[in-house]
């Protein structure tokens, strides 16, 4: 054996004899224990693992939670609804104007306003077979036959008013040299906004109040009847009146027959056209050419409107 072997294998006894090594009993006792220890170890792992199996069984088998409704005095809202492989429609933003800070206003047709003033194009025009040689004129006139002195409240509402006077002629009568058939006083009447319907309705009820009347007649006086007759198709709304009364002569004596004179009030919008037909000489008001210039006049107003 050389000599550095001997002198490892004499350093490794001093060594080994310098350490308590313990007796066998205690070396017992320590080798159980750390045994239990592994045992315990061992188990308590087990038991950890088979609790972490437990509970992610139950986070993944979990229902999702049931939401609170709200208050009875809230209204609940419905989630919006998304389409699977549709991206969401991005909210909306009011527009605004380059180089303003405000949301532009929504753009609306605005409301027909108020005429404040009646030009000559809104009276209507004969036709050629109806006219004569006395040319239409304005004129300072009444606008309705007297009616029991009745007051019309909405005149404090008129914004404008023009009457004028036309001659007409029928057309079967329509020869030179003839006298004209009828005359008509045709007024346009403009209102404040919202008052012409007062003036409709407060016509009709004059006309119901007043069924007779007492009217001058030359040297003498004539009972005047009044009576409301059907009338539709005439702008927004119409009303249409008769006065009857007997013919006489200048001295007030009964000739024969009655006079009948129409009037009509029409309606469009805020303004209001009558044509009261007074006549020539004698005679009553020809229905049908009433309707026909009622008519005329309807259209010459809205074209002036428009």
């Amino acid at each position: 054996m050389s000599r550095e072997l001997s002198d490892w294998y004499q350093r490794l006894a001093a060594d080994a004899d310098a350490r308590d090594l313990g007796v066998p009993g205690v070396l017992r006792q320590r080798a159980d224990r750390r045994a239990r220890l592994r045992a315990v170890g061992g188990t308590l792992a087990v038991a950890l693992l088979a609790g972490g199996v437990v509970l992610g069984t139950q986070v993944v088998a979990m229902p999702p939670p049931t939401p609170v409704p709200p208050p009875a005095d809230r209204p609940t809202t419905p989630a919006p609804s998304a389409t699977a492989g549709s991206p969401s429609a991005p909210p909306t933003t009011p527009s605004r104007n380059p180089g303003t800070s405000s949301a532009s206003p929504q753009v609306t047709s605005a409301s027909p306003q108020t005429p404040v003033s009646i030009p000559d194009r809104a009276f209507f025009t004969l036709p050629p077979v109806n006219r004569t040689d006395t040319a239409p004129k304005f004129v300072d006139r009444d606008v309705l036959p007297g009616l029991c002195g009745a007051d019309f409240p909405s005149d404090a509402a008129i914004v404008q008013r023009r009457t004028r006077s036309l001659v007409f002629k029928l057309p079967e009568e329509n020869i030179d040299g003839n006298a004209p058939d009828g005359t008509y006083t045709h007024t346009i009447t403009i209102y404040r906004a919202g008052r012409a319907d007062d003036a409709m309705n407060e016509l009709r009820r004059a006309v119901r109040e007043c069924p007779e009347q007492e009217r001058p007649a030359g040297d003498a006086s004539v009972l005047s009847r009044q009576r409301l007759l059907g009338s539709t198709g005439y702008g927004d709304e119409s009303v249409l009146f008769e006065t009857r009364e007997p013919n006489v002569d200048i001295n007030g004596d009964p000739t024969g027959g009655e006079n009948v004179r129409l009037v009509r009030a029409i309606r469009i919008g805020d303004v209001v056209t009558v044509l009261w037909e007074i006549g020539w000489e004698t005679g009553s008001s020809p229905r049908t050419q009433v309707d026909a210039d009622s008519r005329r006049a309807v259209t010459a107003i809205r074209a002036w409107l428009d």
